[in-house]
């Protein structure tokens, strides 16, 4: 089957965070202007039909349906038993800082990284300590500087991201492994944000960090979703997979205390079709995707060369070095904003070490990528020369 990933969708008047302000060209929140998977529209339509909505269960059918896609696509077997239910990831990091960590406590985050990660931590009481990645044109980890931040007795907790926002990284397994090394070291308990982990380019694959080693899977917590890869993100459905039985019971107490772990009507028909009928549709879109990235690195190189884009083997975010142009994007940002429409998320919002990105989402049509690459292009020459 062809899939439509040219024409563009109407989303005004839907009451999209991403869509509401009116003249804007959105290009910041991570979700994607294309129609899911005609599967998964299939699949709740059908359960639309039953027009009875009252409360749910999991059943049997979505725990195969994860496991049998992470065995499939990713070579990562998975117990049933591993896996829980919850609304969302977010949901899942904040319930895992809560139960697994107590008020004042560290919790290690890699900067620059998804900015919700520091929500989740200042919100319920306790303190971000950033292990900076270390920026050469590309990302690595500073093991020496990590391994120092572990070994302080008040640090508990690391999120890891896997692949990482914003940079787009996929981490490699003997990475992953040291990780774990490390965490198991200093008794710190790992929650691994896997929920970009369907958005490779074509032919690249990332690794859960449950896979690395034995040691990761006992110390791990993993979030994992259908909602980024499938652009579901409004149905409010997730799971989170510990292998660890102590620890897994601990987060089962944590997302039902926190009551994060009941499904809506729709939350679990999505989730299966996605991980059941969803490959062929998830591949043309990974392709897409693949090609706006080539689309969007020709035109930086060509039309505004003060512009580096970061090299990235995962996500639809792309991650602009504008240190050429200045120190901090949050101006920058604004004047895009105001001057030309185009919004984009300034890279301080991910910590101290992304001052001098933006983080551009191509993930929609590539009718729409080309005006904002020329609105970036035109709002960067005015700001320029202002």
């Amino acid at each position: 089957m062809k899939y439509d990933f040219d024409t563009v969708p109407d989303r005004r008047g839907t009451d999209s965070l991403k869509w509401e302000t009116a003249g804007e060209l959105p290009m910041w929140v991570a979700d994607m202007d294309f129609r899911t998977a005609p599967e998964i529209a299939a699949a709740l339509n059908t359960r639309l039909a039953r027009d009875v909505f009252g409360y749910g269960i999991v059943p049997g059918a979505w725990y195969d349906a994860f496991c049998g896609w992470w065995e499939t696509r990713h070579g990562f077997r998975m117990e049933k038993d591993w896996l829980l239910f919850c609304t969302g990831v977010v949901p899942a990091l904040s319930s895992a800082v809560r139960k697994l960590t107590s008020v004042g406590e560290n919790v290690l985050v890699q900067t620059p990284v998804y900015n919700i990660f520091f929500n989740s931590i200042v919100n319920n009481g306790r303190n971000v300590v950033e292990s900076p990645l270390v920026y050469d044109g590309g990302y690595r980890i500073d093991f020496a500087d990590l391994e120092e931040k572990m070994s302080d007795p008040q640090t508990t907790l690391m999120l890891l991201c896997n692949p990482h926002n914003p940079v787009g990284k996929i981490w490699d397994r003997e990475t992953l492994a040291h990780i774990g090394r490390l965490a198991a070291e200093h008794h710190v308990t790992v929650v691994s944000d896997e929920i970009h982990c369907d958005l490779t380019d074509p032919g690249r694959e990332y690794v859960p960090f449950a896979s690395a080693s034995e040691i990761c899977r006992g110390l791990s917590v993993t979030c994992i979703a259908p909602t980024k890869a499938f652009n579901l993100a409004g149905l409010q459905t997730a799971a989170v997979c510990v292998p660890d039985p102590v620890l897994r019971h601990k987060m089962w107490r944590a997302l039902n205390t926190d009551e994060v772990a009941e499904p809506n009507s729709f939350a679990v028909p999505a989730a299966i079709a996605a991980f059941t009928e969803g490959g062929a549709w998830l591949d043309a879109l990974r392709q897409y995707l693949f090609e706006n990235k080539q689309f969007a690195a020709r035109f930086l190189r060509e039309e505004l060369p003060a512009v580096r884009l970061v090299p990235s083997e995962a996500t639809y975010l792309l991650w602009l070095d504008c240190s050429a142009i200045c120190a901090d994007t949050a101006e920058l940002q604004r004047f895009l904003r105001q001057n030309t429409g185009l919004h984009v998320a300034e890279g301080g919002q991910y910590g101290e070490a992304g001052r001098a990105f933006l983080r551009l989402n191509i993930a929609c049509p590539r009718t729409l990528l080309a005006e904002g690459l020329r609105r970036l292009q035109r709002g960067i020459e005015r700001f320029r020369e202002n």
